[in-house]
């Protein structure tokens, strides 16, 4: 049967853009589309040719390992090709890809070993009797790039292999994995761009291979690169050297002092390894470093043997990819928010995309040097980056898909609000803010934050009820809405009364709210939820805080000269004390707390708490902690006392601790530290 034109004129669409995209990727390092929208042409591609089988080319994309040899630097080519892996989507897809495993090894129980896939470049190493003699990237797949000068310079792989008593040195081992970019390299190697006033680099895996690229090696030295190993390529190896499964190669690797992952598992059963990408998919964010989903490997070497490879990839592997958390889309205009302080924010106004889990319609430009720095302009195809719950932010545009008109986009001088009083960028600050007072966006906003969680904590107190209520003339500062009734709600619009009812129980359960939430609820510039939390430790009551000398406010845990002056200065305002007797009239009970009469064993000290503890709640532990004295941050440090693990820990803090050498503590070892200050006998 005849292939139908419509299918055929598809089938030659995708693959010129497959081939296109992957030019992009593999030799420019700027690929004009995610990884997940590629993977959806390919996917596509790789559907119909198998409906069609008439239409396979071993020419098509769908066959092709990688990309195209870069002419910058010298053809290696691989004595053992370097394969891609297929991709699961979903749960059902890694269930189907089970299935075929033990279809293919006629029922034998297979071990699974489960490796977190890292958002970087392949590389392959070449040892021979020891000495690191060659480095070359992917490629096609059989031919890759020499950058041996520049992964020369990457301080975690080494020149010289390890000796160990149980094996020789090899004579030849090729070691395979993945070089990449730690976020904090990333962060920094960004912060030096826009210091200098140059773009910002979009991700860390095009500016890991964009590292590897450059003639010079001093240049890819200063990115701070990594490595991590998982496989190994032609072996030539003495008595000694295991390599019956998977998982005795990745031990013989680490023997040899070749950084492997500790995050690599080994499971007996496919629900097993279903859990762990479920796993890491939830705490990718909890990594020095970014990973894009779970591999899974057939651990026996023999049944790898009798699975076999396709055209392009291992039968006894898949990649488990997660959901996408950068996608492109049309940016529709660029428009400005104003906050409760006057700060104005640029946003995107985007074409709909679903991305990081949710369908984005609008993201953050920060502000107007980014703007510039990023030269984002109205029209353009942008990326979009929506990391967990993090804002979506506008990564920068697809400049090979700017419209020919394009026009880069100016900051207004007016506030969008009906005052539309001047916007005012005073000098040597970043921002540019409305000053007028009575701009009612900025009144709305102010609103919007004494209800929200980290505040008063007020459900159903949303943006849309605040703009109606100000609207309507029934609120002009916070301390208003505990005036407001069921029956002024009811003559807003999508108010019924059940829902009336519901938002005024919340208001009034927010008087009760503990001191350091109101504090927040305040607004004071620079007083976070950190210094309030201290504040109200040291202090006790609102009336007590607002009697205080700023020297004394100085000398609170976490406040310091600049908070107390900010916090001095705003209750000395006439008008911020009025809104506190508005307050006090309403019935708000300020939040008083008995100030804590624990000994202060801990003072001075950092203990940070990660994973499920006995008999403690995440709060009440670092609640503990915080009476006897300590601060309990959020990251480890060199500064850190000690780690509080229980189940099921966050594994980048528990790595950085061992790292830095810090003290891991059990739920006993806790108690001991809360009891005494000190670390447990045997610790």
């Amino acid at each position: 049967m005849a292939v139908p034109t419509g299918i055929t004129t598809r089938i030659d669409a995708l693959r010129e853009q497959l081939s296109q995209h992957i030019y992009r990727y593999h030799q420019l390092d700027d690929p004009t589309v995610s990884d997940v929208e590629y993977d959806e042409l390919m996917r596509e591609l790789v559907a119909l040719e198998q409906q069609y089988p008439e239409t396979a080319s071993d020419e098509s994309p769908s066959r092709r390992v990688g990309g195209p040899v870069s002419a910058t630097f010298s053809p290696i080519i691989h004595r053992v090709p370097m394969t891609s892996l297929d991709n699961a989507m979903n749960a059902d897809e890694l269930e189907a890809w089970g299935e075929r495993v033990a279809r293919g090894l006629n029922g034998e129980h297979v071990q699974f070993v489960c490796e977190l896939k890292i958002d970087g470049l392949a590389m392959n190493l070449r040892y021979e009797n020891g000495l690191l003699v060659q480095a070359a990237t992917r490629g096609d797949g059989r031919v890759g790039e020499d950058v041996t000068a520049n992964v020369l310079t990457i301080g975690s792989i080494p020149h010289r292999l390890a000796d160990f008593a149980s094996a020789s040195i090899p004579q030849v081992l090729e070691v395979r994995g993945e070089i990449y970019m730690p976020l904090a390299s990333f962060q920094a190697m960004n912060e030096r761009a826009l210091a200098a006033g140059d773009k910002p680099f979009v991700n860390p895996r095009n500016s890991a291979a964009g590292s590897l690229r450059q003639k010079d090696p001093a240049v890819t030295a200063s990115r701070e690169l990594s490595f991590w190993s998982y496989q190994v390529g032609e072996s030539v190896v003495g008595p000694g050297a295991d390599f019956s499964s998977h998982h005795s190669t990745l031990q013989f690797l680490q023997h040899l002092g070749l950084p492997v992952n500790p995050n690599i598992k080994s499971f007996g059963s496919l629900a097993e390894v279903a859990d762990f990408c479920m796993y890491w998919q939830a705490h990718r964010h909890d990594l020095a470093y970014e990973i894009d989903g779970c591999v899974v490997k057939v651990d026996d070497l023999a049944q790898r043997e009798r699975l076999g490879f396709t055209s392009r990839a291992p039968r006894w592997a898949i990649a488990y990819k997660f959901p996408p958390e950068e996608r492109t889309t049309l940016l529709r205009d660029i428009m400005v928010s104003v906050g409760r302080t006057g700060r104005t924010t640029p946003f995107a106004v985007l074409e709909p995309v679903f991305v990081g889990g949710s369908t984005v319609g609008m993201a953050t430009l920060h502000n107007e040097d980014q703007v510039r720095l990023k030269d984002v302009r109205p029209g353009d195809t942008v990326i979009v980056r929506k990391a967990g719950d993090v804002i979506p932010e506008v990564v920068g545009p697809v400049l090979s898909l700017r419209p020919a008109n394009s026009k880069p986009w100016s900051f207004p001088t007016r506030c969008p609000c009906p005052v539309g009083s001047e916007l005012v960028r005073p000098e040597g600050e970043a921002n540019t803010r409305c000053v007028e007072p009575t701009c009612p966006f900025q009144r709305a906003q102010r609103i919007i934050y004494f209800a929200s969680r980290g505040a008063m904590d007020i459900e159903g107190l949303g943006e849309r009820t605040v703009f109606q209520l100000t609207e309507a003339g029934l609120v002009s500062d916070a301390a208003d809405i505990y005036t407001l009734t069921v029956e002024q709600l009811l003559t807003l619009e999508g108010f019924a009364r059940i829902s009336a009812e519901n938002l005024i129980a919340a208001i009034q359960a927010s008087k009760s709210r503990p001191l350091q939430k109101l504090l927040t609820a305040l607004g004071i510039t620079h007083l976070g939820p950190s210094a309030g939390e201290g504040l109200s430790r040291a202090f006790g009551t609102l009336d007590a805080i607002m009697l205080a000398s700023e020297a004394d406010l100085a000398t609170t845990d976490g406040v310091g000269a600049v908070i107390a002056s900010s916090i001095a200065r705003w209750f000395s305002q006439p008008q911020n004390r009025e809104f506190i007797d508005k307050l006090r009239a309403a019935d708000v009970q300020f939040g008083n707390v008995v100030v804590s009469r624990q000994a202060q064993v801990l003072a001075g000290k950092a203990v940070v708490v990660t994973g499920t503890l006995a008999g403690f709640t995440r709060e009440q532990a670092e609640a503990a902690i915080k009476d006897r004295g300590a601060k309990s941050p959020g990251g480890v440090s060199a500064k850190t006392f000690a780690v509080v693990a229980g189940a099921e820990p966050g594994a980048s803090k528990l790595t950085k601790a061992i790292e830095l050498g810090v003290p891991v503590l059990d739920d006993a070892g806790f108690a001991y530290l809360l009891e005494t200050g000190e670390l447990p006998p045997q610790q």
